[in-house]
């Protein structure tokens, strides 16, 4: 038995949101199960996980929080297969896939759970 074989390469697999919408003050709403995110725009744009705002072998932020213009919002989101949504911001970027798990993170959900 090599040592693959006895590697696990199961996922756990994370609930999508039941919904996803943009308010006024660019924030995002995101709806799970019992609970409601608010995430301000700027704040999910600085946790891109692209290769350009992470370094892909370390997991360094690259991304320099100054540089994010104060005014960020989406100007388009899109699904991702059945994980995750793309979203292109007003600064040009639009490589971040934020997967259901990612977004749980950012906004805090599974803290809010806990506590």
């Amino acid at each position: 038995m090599g040592l693959l074989d006895q590697i696990s390469f199961r996922r756990a697999v994370t609930e999508p949101p039941q919904s996803i919408e943009i308010n006024d003050k660019n924030e995002f709403l995101v709806a799970w199960p019992g609970v409601l995110s608010v995430i301000p725009a700027l704040r999910l744009r600085d946790a891109c996980p692209c290769a350009s705002c992470i370094e892909e072998g370390t997991g360094r932020k690259i991304l320099d929080t100054a540089t994010i213009p104060a005014d960020i919002r989406a100007l388009e989101v899109k699904p991702v297969g059945s994980y995750a949504v793309q979203i292109s911001w007003s600064d040009g970027h639009g490589s971040g896939i934020y997967s259901w798990e990612t977004l749980r993170r950012i906004s805090g959900v599974d803290e809010q759970e806990k506590g």
